[in-house]
């Protein structure tokens, strides 16, 4: 168990290091009303983690998977309606990802994850969560520097588009390693965690669902 002042510093160090402000102390309710920053005039003018527009190729803004059948249509949860808002406030109106909301809402990250610049999040279902023992969850979710431990361990700085996590290795904010690898829309995290919906825009993140919880070592 790492001690409380240990993982506040690093943590502290970490945000310091991807440009991200304090944790906030927004509830659940706070994290689906979070303002909004103003949308570009076109989803292709996001800027991609190397600096340059992701509209060059606009084949590789498009979210693949056959997870992505479960994302609304239409409304604040669609696609569309994700790229109008930074990554929590995004998720918190898909309901494909509301235990995940919950979670980020416990460990005071909406703030964090709405203020960083340029991310990318390993975003797991509500069947990941699930698949996690309740009793396990529950302590998970009442114990909020584990918590916190998990869920940063899910954010690695950059957009990332689908060609970077060919053979790719990337440092958390949690401060460990994640692995990817794959090819076209067939990509795994950590070698069994699959992307069931990838490449999924935010106005501040690109977002990949996965089907497993990403547990740091």
């Amino acid at each position: 168990m790492i001690r409380k002042s240990v993982l506040t510093t690093a943590a502290s160090a970490a945000v310091l290091a991807f440009g991200l402000t304090a944790c906030g102390d927004m509830g659940g309710d706070e994290a689906a009303d979070a303002a909004s920053p103003e949308a570009t005039e076109e989803t292709g003018g996001t800027q991609g983690g190397n600096g340059e527009s992701a509209g060059e190729d606009m084949d590789a803004m498009q979210a693949f998977g056959p997870g992505c059948a479960a994302v609304p249509e239409d409304g604040a949860g669609s696609f569309e309606g994700m790229a109008q808002d930074p990554v929590a406030t995004a998720a918190s109106n898909n309901p494909v990802l509301s235990t995940l909301v919950t979670a980020v809402t416990e460990a005071d990250l909406v703030d964090t994850l709405n203020s960083a610049e340029d991310i990318t999040v390993f975003a797991p279902t509500n069947d990941a969560f699930a698949a996690i023992p309740e009793e396990d969850l529950n302590a998970l979710l009442a114990d909020q520097d584990q918590l916190t431990e998990v869920l940063t361990y899910h954010v690695v700085e950059g957009r990332h588009a689908p060609s970077d996590l060919e053979d790719g290795t990337f440092t958390s904010l949690q401060g460990g390693d994640v692995t990817t690898e794959g090819a076209g829309e067939d990509f795994t995290v950590n070698g069994d965690s699959r992307v069931v919906c990838g490449n999924v825009q935010t106005a501040n993140a690109t977002v990949y669902i996965v089907d497993t919880v990403l547990m740091p070592s």
